[in-house]
Order: C-alpha cells, then structure tokens, then sequence
C-alpha cells in the first residue's frame, strides 16, 4: 500500500518525457530540490507548464521507485 505525502513549494525545471501508449503527456519536474513526475494518463500533465515558476501545494506518492504527482494546487 502507498502513502499519500504532501509538499509546497515552487515548480521548476520542467522537462518533457516520453508520451503515454494512449498519446497523453508526461512531465518531470523538480519542487524543492526533488524531482517528481506526472503519472501515466494523468490530466495533470496537461496543465503542468502553467505551474512553471509558482508556489504550488502538492500531493504524491512513490510508484515504481519514483515521486509521482496526483495533485497540485496554487498556493497564494
């Protein structure tokens, strides 16, 4: 079973993966110093670029040995 594990900080370093089987897009970026990626299939992944640069509340989780986004939210 995973955790859920919440973190705020800015967006940075955005970086484009490699697209789904179904075509969707993927990103991996970094927050705090630690790097995450959107999930496969996530719709996160559609909006994920207009994060770049501002504070951000997320919510993750390791799958597969790697920091995998499910949520992410502006922080005033």
């Amino acid at each position: 079973m995973t955790t859920n594990n919440h973190t705020t900080g800015t967006v940075t370093n955005i970086q484009r993966l490699k697209s789904s089987a179904n075509g969707n897009p993927r990103y991996a970026f970094e927050l705090n110093g630690d790097t995450y990626r959107t999930g496969v299939d996530s719709m996160l992944g559609y909006g994920l670029t207009n994060y770049e640069d501002r504070k951000v509340s997320l919510t993750h989780r390791t799958l597969y040995g790697y920091n995998t986004a499910i949520t992410m939210y502006l922080v005033d």
